[in-house]
């Protein structure tokens, strides 16, 4: 049976600019009906959103998923917060990492996995000011070198 084709739902584009990913992990999410309904209509913010293991459990915080419009008389908190379904040797290894070495864990993405949603976090260490401007720097150097390259290639060809 081949692997279900994942379809990206939400990308969190500030996780690779603050943090330096070391590992990344694949959770599913305990969510509601609303919430689901909600996910399909695109109404999800992830960009404050990390994970936090507490209670040998991992918990997803700052996770914005809006009301659905639809919904009769159960609806959901948008801001609440949601537990991540991870092995119970993954969620031992989370707590010692981020306790010992003071790392963080930003969410990535949320995408589908076949008919599930899955959310993909990163064990990361945060990135100072220089570690970003020299990112920025090395960005704008290959960006920089692949233009001569094209150029010179271009000119090769007439």
């Amino acid at each position: 049976m081949p692997a279900a084709a994942s379809t990206e739902i939400a990308t969190n584009r500030k996780a690779p600019r603050d943090y330096q990913i070391l590992e990344k992990y694949e959770a599913g999410i305990e969510l509601r009906g609303t919430e689901v309904k909600s996910i399909r209509l695109g109404k999800l913010n992830i960009s404050d959103a990390f994970a936090r293991v507490e209670r040998g459990q991992v918990w997803l915080y700052g996770c914005d998923i809006q009301q659905y419009a639809k919904a009769s008389h159960e609806t959901h908190e948008p801001r609440r917060t949601r537990r991540l379904l991870l092995h119970k040797n993954e969620i031992m290894k989370l707590l010692a990492q981020t306790q010992q070495k003071g790392l963080a864990l930003p969410i990535l993405r949320i995408y589908w996995k076949g008919p599930r949603i899955k959310v993909e976090l990163g064990l990361g260490k945060g990135k100072t000011h220089g570690d970003q401007r020299q990112d920025l720097k090395e960005k704008a150097e290959n960006r920089e070198a692949q233009r001569v390259v094209a150029h010179f290639n271009d000119k090769n060809k007439r």
